[in-house]
């Protein structure tokens, strides 16, 4: 059964607030803009007084097997002060990348419908095992906490 946009939308905005709530509880301060019309979900104030940006995007549960860390068509340029935070919640693990980072592990659609726009895929899978894992060059994004926001300077 294909799920509707209504579906989509919401699991979204519930990932958003999860993942916000897990920046609470390791006492982040973090704010979150009314509207999302310049790809920020957050805003977070780090220690040092600066602000981040944070994009956070998601993938359901019940996509296809194989699919569990794909996030596709995405539109970015590169952008100061800036991370994203994608979550898979079948494999429930968080990847943190600055948008340099993302761009250089990401791979720009040549052609088709969504040509120029951007996809990374952060698993792999055995099908003899019916597994899906994380790919060993995305190892060192994953994150069980959210120190590289608080702590690292996104653009070095």
């Amino acid at each position: 059964m294909k799920r509707s946009f209504r579906s989509s939308a919401a699991f979204g905005k519930r990932i958003e607030f999860y993942v916000v709530g897990l920046m609470l509880k390791e006492g982040l301060d973090v704010y979150l803009p009314l509207v999302d019309d310049d790809a920020i979900d957050a805003v977070v104030k780090r220690p040092d007084g600066r602000f981040v940006e944070v994009q956070i995007k998601a993938r359901s549960k019940d996509c296809a097997f194989g699919d569990a860390a794909l996030f596709a068509a995405m539109t970015h340029e590169i952008r100061a002060n800036y991370w994203f935070v994608f979550y898979s919640e079948r494999m429930d693990t968080i990847w943190i990348m600055s948008s340099s980072e993302f761009l250089a592990n990401s791979h720009q659609n040549k052609n088709g419908k969504n040509a120029g726009l951007r996809t990374i895929w952060f698993n792999g899978k055995n099908t003899k095992a019916n597994i899906e894992h994380v790919k060993p060059q995305f190892l060192k994004f994953v994150a069980s906490n959210f120190s590289r926001i608080r702590d690292e300077n996104p653009d070095a």
